[in-house]
């Protein structure tokens, strides 16, 4: 199936000062949001947002949770990635797992498949292909929780004292390993493992490998897993695997896009130096120009103003490189799906990939 995802993954943290991000699947009108993901779960018979309760409600992870409350009234991120786990209203934390469900549905059982294996078919699923869907959140989780681990040189006061912080980051880094461990276990009962290398080389002009690698690949490969399981062809795999990497690319440049299309002028509004939009326009006024707009921004107390900043980005071409490329991959992501025959399941496909299609 694949490798162990952690090994391959070249995770990268994109923190913004004050704000922190856990779900990739972000939308703008979480209502709607919400009324497609529902559907979903009720296409698939499986409410997605319990997929990795098994784990996180274990007497182990219990007593992780127990001093974890020792971080109450310090700034450690570990706090508001435990809160994300109970309910978030703006992201939704299993939506990897519900895709993975989606497209096994949506396939169905492959024509080289027995009989008898599909018997074991819960609501058009293999058993199987919803052990992956749980062991696809697992990582996934363990990323978010790794993600965790703050940079204890540049804490200030407000942060909380720094034996606390320190506690923190080693509850982040043992607490995901747990994660992977379990999730290392149940690839193994999978009993179908495929090694894959891939490229390390990364630069800003790799940008969306980059992004691929420690944002789409978890997905894409859990994609094309499912596939593999019900002993579906190549091309179905593949397919699959197109509909998980450009469904992660689009869904990343639409959550970069945010603070760029919906703020108004003048509004202090944060954001990440690594977002598609900045990233495309250093790329295109170059690095000195870059580092005057930076010195510009800078305030008296030598704080960045990042209504001006986020003015001289949209002065550019690198918001609109950024929308086109998003509206890209989500058009192929929907091209992807095309293959597979028309149902529920892929239709709730589609209102996923929807939203990354237009701006």
């Amino acid at each position: 199936m694949f490798a162990p995802v952690w090994t391959r993954l070249s995770f990268t943290v994109q923190s913004v000062p004050g704000r922190r991000t856990l779900g990739l699947f972000s939308s703008p009108a979480p209502s709607n949001w919400s009324k497609v993901v529902s559907d979903a779960e009720k296409i698939v018979g499986y409410p997605s947002s319990f997929m990795s309760l098994r784990c996180l409600l274990s007497d182990e992870f219990s007593n992780v949770a127990m001093h974890v409350k020792k971080l109450v009234g310090t700034q450690h991120p570990l706090l508001n990635t435990a809160r994300g786990f109970v309910y978030d209203s703006r992201n939704n934390l299993q939506m990897r797992g519900l895709v993975v469900l989606l497209l096994s549905k949506a396939a169905g059982p492959s024509h080289t498949s027995s009989d008898l294996l599909s018997h074991d078919m819960v609501s058009g699923i293999y058993p199987s292909q919803r052990n992956l869907a749980e062991i696809t959140e697992l990582i996934h989780t363990a990323f978010l929780v790794h993600r965790g681990v703050v940079n204890l040189k540049e804490l200030t006061a407000s942060d909380g004292l720094l034996k606390d912080m320190e506690f923190g980051n080693k509850m982040a880094i043992l607490s995901g390993d747990f994660l992977l461990a379990n999730a290392c276990t149940g690839l193994a009962q999978l009993n179908n493992t495929k090694e894959n290398n891939i490229t390390t080389e990364v630069s800003t002009a790799a940008w969306e490998e980059q992004t691929f690698l420690s944002h789409g690949a978890l997905l894409a490969k859990s994609c094309q897993a499912a596939m593999e399981l019900a002993q579906h062809d190549k091309k179905s795999q593949r397919l699959a695997y197109k509909y998980g990497k450009h469904l992660s690319l689009g869904h990343k440049l639409n959550s970069d896009l945010q603070p760029f299309v919906k703020s108004n002028v003048g509004e202090q509004v944060p954001f990440s130096f690594s977002a598609a939009p900045v990233i495309f326009h250093r790329h295109i006024i170059g690095p000195e120009r870059w580092q005057q707009q930076l010195q510009q921004a800078k305030t008296m107390r030598n704080q960045l103003d990042y209504a001006k900043l986020l003015a001289a980005v949209k002065s550019e071409k690198g918001v609109s490189s950024a929308v086109n490329l998003c509206c890209y991959h989500g058009n192929r992501a929907l091209e992807a799906i095309q293959a597979f025959p028309s149902s529920e399941a892929r239709s709730a496909l589609e209102n996923i990939a929807a939203p990354i299609t237009k701006f």
